[in-house]
């Protein structure tokens, strides 16, 4: 019963256009949770229940959320699926976790244990040393890079169609860049998949986003990273921070050429505005040092 609605209930979501994937597995694995126990309806207990094993006040709360909506369309329909109260777990305000910036030595260990995972004869390896090299060298969103079709490599970059403000826009590529996917793709023709998917797993479908977590916190564990984030482990998404802090320390330090920067880079990442880049500026030594020499410059009279 609860299944039912729910796979009704997002399939509304996504005919309103929404992607919806976050939401979707929270709300299956609350769906479980409860059919496990005999419900067949929502229950409010049993959302208070199921949203307190999450570790943090902000993730207990986010779950209370998501379920109150799915619960509020569903009563609509049904008076038996309760409603929990929106503040039955507190008001924890949402705290936007700090980036992890990876040193490159980090990412080097990182795509090094990629190569080498198994099966080594499998397109396996290759396929994940490309993934994570791509969005580490472009600062693509892991579902943009999941997206990409073969098409989408061309002779002018790599078109990025699906992105999460429903704009396409075109990367202009390092010729590194360029030499690794050539060598991935070389590798993806010769394996017999009809699928038109850039990365794709060893039966050749397109890679879903969890399985790709999984491979990436096994990387983690391999190369010593796992917990590195202040006891926390970094994510695949700290590859895109660290992508446009590392660009920003290689501008000039002057004001018109940081804001000329800040909005190519905006453009880049594919921001709505250029004020969303900000939150991807993380202070690094490189970045602090220029800080510094710039408010030296301006304490003794020089231009910033």
């Amino acid at each position: 019963m609860l299944s039912q609605d729910l796979a009704l209930y997002v399939d509304r979501q996504h005919s309103l256009g929404f992607k919806f994937r976050i939401q979707s597995i929270l709300l299956r694995n609350f769906v479980t949770f409860a059919e496990e126990r005999g419900d067949r309806h929502i229950k409010s207990v049993r959302v208070l229940e199921w949203a307190k094993q999450a570790p943090s006040p902000e993730q207990r709360c986010n779950r209370l959320r998501t379920v109150r909506r799915f619960a509020l369309a569903m009563n609509a329909e049904d008076a038996r699926h309760q409603i929990p109260a929106a503040d039955a777990l507190g008001n924890a305000a949402y705290q936007r976790q700090p980036p992890y910036i990876y040193a490159p030595d980090e990412i080097t260990r990182l795509l090094h244990a990629a190569a080498a995972l198994k099966p080594a004869a499998s397109i396996r390896p290759v396929m994940y040393t490309t993934l994570f090299g791509l969005i580490a060298a472009t600062g693509v969103r892991v579902a943009e890079a999941l997206a990409l079709r073969l098409d989408d490599i061309t002779a002018d970059g790599l078109v990025i169609r699906k992105t999460k403000y429903h704009k396409s826009r075109l990367l202009p590529l390092h010729a590194t860049v360029r030499h690794a996917l050539d060598a991935y793709l070389n590798a993806r023709q010769t394996m017999p998949f009809p699928e038109h998917a850039l990365f794709v797993s060893v039966t050749g479908k397109p890679l879903p986003y969890n399985t790709v977590r999984n491979v990436f916190l096994h990387l983690l564990d391999r190369t010593g990273l796992k917990g590195a984030h202040s006891g926390r482990d970094p994510r695949i998404h700290d590859l895109r921070h660290t992508f446009a802090v590392r660009s920003l320390e290689q501008c000039p330090h002057d004001h018109a050429a940081v804001a000329r920067h800040a909005l190519a880079l905006s453009t880049y990442l594919g921001h709505a505005h250029v004020t969303d880049t900000y939150w991807y500026l993380e202070a690094t030594p490189v970045l602090m040092g220029q800080i510094a020499a710039a408010g030296e410059t301006l304490l003794t009279g020089g231009a910033a």
